[in-house]
């Protein structure tokens, strides 16, 4: 069987002095627009050539409807990339047509692990429960490495309130160990302003939330979440597993 290691080639050929440019910029960028509210932000960062080229990357998820009627109200025609892991829901993938059809985006794209790899590396699909992280890597990470060459940005969805590891970000981060840069437009939206956006623009909700799932990942690794458990409880549970791998620390290869 093939094997994929963690890291991406682009990552290792990164000289230093350009990830040391690549700190200072997001250093000033978060200076420069820590004051702004999410709407200005995004008009910004997609308006004024802040970057040369810039994707939003979506999992159609149980908020995503709020970020991308954000986006769609200033350009609809910016490349939206989905993940399709082969082992979402079956609702995320209606969802995902439903959403885009409503808020008139033009240019969603649909990112795949090519199927010779998949059938190299995981021809069972069993990966996922002998070494999770190398699933995710190999089906969700190097998939999008390979889709945003070429862009120098990209727009998240996190948020601060999500998990203890997300506590700190800000409008601006590096992604992973590149000099490409992550654009956080909803670090302070909370459930209730989420929730309430949602009404205010009677924008359709992931069919999954109703049923117990407030954040929606991959069908074998996402379970309900009971009363009372974080949000996110349900992804990996049972594991110490709290991230996918799309959204690595500064200088980490995982």
């Amino acid at each position: 069987m093939l094997h994929l290691n963690h890291h991406t080639r682009e990552e290792s050929q990164i000289p230093l002095d350009a990830r040391m440019a690549a700190q200072d910029r997001v250093a000033d960028l978060n200076a420069r627009y820590r004051h702004f509210g999410t709407s200005y932000l995004l008009e910004a960062v997609l308006t004024r050539g802040i970057f040369d080229r810039i994707a939003m990357v979506s999992s159609f998820g149980a908020d995503s409807a709020v970020l991308l009627h954000l986006i769609a109200q200033i350009d609809r025609a910016l490349p939206v990339l989905f993940i399709d892991t082969r082992l979402l829901f079956p609702e995320t993938l209606s969802y995902q047509q439903q959403l885009a059809d409503h808020l008139g985006l033009t240019n969603v794209q649909v990112i795949r692990a090519a199927d010779r790899t998949v059938d190299a590396v995981d021809p069972y699909g069993a990966l996922r429960l002998s070494d999770p992280d190398a699933c995710c890597n190999l089906r969700k990470t190097r998939p999008l490495d390979t889709a945003l060459k070429g862009y120098d940005a990209w727009i998240t969805g996190r948020k601060r309130h999500q998990a203890q590891t997300r506590a700190g970000l800000g409008y601006f981060d590096l992604d992973g160990a590149t000099t490409r840069i992550k654009i956080n437009p909803l670090i302070d939206w909370k459930p209730a302003r989420i929730a309430a956006h949602l009404d205010t623009h009677k924008l359709p909700r992931h069919p999954l939330v109703a049923r117990g799932y407030p954040s929606i990942g991959c069908a074998p690794c996402t379970t309900r979440v009971n009363q009372g458990e974080d949000n996110r409880a349900g992804r990996w549970r049972g594991l110490e597993k709290t991230e996918c791998g799309l959204h690595r620390p500064n200088g980490a290869t995982t």
